[in-house]
């Protein structure tokens, strides 16, 4: 019986020989389905962000990276966050003021000088609790959502991962983070880019896993693959030993963990099985879980981490176009993202104006914080930035999210406004023309 390790390795050299044949059979790896079905078991109670149920899978995934080979952080295995209740999707899901959890684990690099650089490998491990909010089947509010592949599938997988990479670690260093917060609004990875272990600037790539145990007819879609110029032909080469059917999206805002990241100027990739009917509903459960496919999607990113690790150059990173209709996009301008914020990446066509701000959904400091702009958008031609808070559209002021899309449904394509804005310790006001939706 092939381990793991075996595989990424066969993969690796998969990409080196350039050759193709079939896809080969692959192994699952020992306690994969053991670790699934613990973080999605009902004991844990929908792993809601603050609740002990989302304290057990914490201390359950720090034992388990303890026991493949990781190393806890300076700070020891979790990096705690208070939870701000005026944050959008805290405030939307009425929830109290709560301490969310990351959980850290780290495989030091090989190289005396390039282990200073980090490969991030990320997923997150909460759910929806007992769909207090987000839930798609409003008759199952109170019922517990075990979110097996939203998203214990991800966290099973980094255990895996890591476990692969432990027993031949890349010349960089690898930190696998399992987010809190993520279905509130990506506040965990929030915490995580104000308050990195490693400072960002030597982190090379961000790896997101959400969402990959439904793998079905080989189809695995990879968001981000633009981000980063050396991306299409990396994936291309690995993807010689999985076989996969690969959706390459090219952009890297969407609504998981990945794209503060990407807001950081960081190249991302999102790895994603694709929605399902039992998406954000009691349903999602441990037995339906597809675990060969996802024992190959952990043989593919154990296989790309390596690639990333080892690489003797950095990535060039590249901002890409988002369009109007993207997710993350639409979140402030029409909160259209359904099950709510961080629920997944569905995307529907909003209506009114467009503006093409990227929201921080972890933040509501008396307006709206924007983590980003879309490039080529009409916040960026206004010349809005990460960091700046807006408190007031046109005659609208803006305290909050739901205001800001009020104030937005009240303008046409082509009308004009005054934004007025805080950076830092200045007030400002800039003039934006808004755009149409597509």
């Amino acid at each position: 019986m092939r381990v793991l390790s075996v595989l990424a390795g066969l993969a690796a050299v998969a990409a080196l020989t350039g050759s193709a044949h079939a896809q080969r059979p692959v192994t699952i790896p020992p306690g994969l389905i053991e670790d699934v079905r613990f973080l999605s078991d009902d004991r844990l109670a929908g792993r809601l962000t603050g609740s002990a149920g989302a304290d057990s899978a914490a201390e359950y995934i720090a034992r388990r990276f303890a026991e493949v080979g990781l190393q806890p952080g300076r700070e020891g295995w979790f990096q705690e966050f208070q939870i701000d209740p005026a944050a959008p999707g805290v405030r939307r899901a009425q929830l109290p003021s709560m301490r969310g959890r990351n959980v850290i684990g780290i495989l030091p690099g090989r190289d005396p000088a390039l282990r200073r650089e980090t490969v991030i490998v990320g997923a997150h491990y909460d759910h929806l609790g007992n769909g207090e909010f987000g839930t798609l089947n409003p008759d199952s509010t109170g019922r517990i959502h075990n979110g097996a592949d939203d998203n214990a599938s991800g966290t099973a997988a980094l255990i895996h991962i890591a476990r692969a990479l432990a027993a031949a670690p890349p010349l960089r260093t690898v930190v696998f983070i399992a987010f809190s917060g993520e279905e509130l609004g990506l506040i965990g990875s929030s915490h995580y880019v104000k308050e990195p272990l490693y400072g960002l600037d030597g982190t090379v790539a961000m790896i997101n896993l959400d969402m990959v145990g439904r793998l079905r007819n080989g189809r695995l879609i990879v968001y981000g693959t633009e981000t980063a110029k050396e991306f299409p032909a990396l994936l291309d080469s690995l993807n010689w030993y999985q076989g996969f059917d690969l959706k390459k999206q090219g952009d890297g805002y969407g609504p998981s963990d990945h794209s503060y990241f990407y807001a950081m100027k960081r190249p991302v990739l999102h790895l994603f099985t694709d929605l399902h009917e039992d998406y954000h509903r009691t349903t999602d459960d441990w037995q339906k879980i597809n675990f060969e496919g996802m024992a190959r999607v952990i043989s593919f990113t154990a296989g790309l981490t390596s690639a990333l690790g080892g690489r003797s150059l950095p990535l060039t990173f590249v901002e890409v176009p988002v369009k109007a209709t993207h997710a993350m996009a639409e979140r402030a301008d029409s909160l259209a993202v359904a099950g709510g914020p961080g629920s997944g990446a569905v995307q529907t066509r909003g209506y009114g104006a467009y503006l093409g701000s990227i929201p921080d959904m972890a933040s509501s400091p008396g307006g709206v914080r924007l983590m980003g702009v879309s490039k080529g958008s009409p916040a960026e031609q206004a010349g809005l930035r990460m960091g700046d808070i807006i408190t007031r559209i046109g005659e609208h002021d803006v305290p909050d999210l739901q205001a800001m899309t009020v104030a937005l449904r009240s303008f046409r394509p082509g009308d004009s406004a005054a934004i007025s804005l805080r950076r830092g310790d200045d007030t400002l006001k800039v003039d934006v023309t808004f755009g149409r939706r597509q």
